[in-house]
């Protein structure tokens, strides 16, 4: 597992993250999200959905990692999209 997954599962660990689709759509208009980790086999309307909302709110996308990697990392099961919402841990996830 490579560096920025297991700053992930630390991030998650510190409650510095949210899960799903609503649930980080929720948050990023609220202004709670920094970065997403959208996983790089999501379907095509999570990934238009993530996508423009993100755009929209000036929220950047990681899309290197499959949603097997991505769930592996914070110990969940088939999870998608990551919102970070720890500003602190930005700089070690990029």
């Amino acid at each position: 597992m490579d560096k920025i997954l297991n700053n992930l599962g630390l991030c998650n660990r510190a409650r510095g993250l949210v899960t799903g689709e609503e649930i980080v759509c929720e948050e990023m208009r609220k202004g709670n999200i920094h970065l997403i980790f959208l996983a790089n086999d999501a379907g095509n309307n999570t990934t238009k959905s993530i996508t423009d909302k993100a755009k929209f709110y000036n929220v950047e996308i990681i899309t290197k990692y499959s949603s097997y990697e991505l769930s592996q990392a914070i110990g969940k099961i088939n999870r998608m999209v990551i919102g970070v919402t720890n500003k602190s841990f930005i700089k070690i996830l990029k």
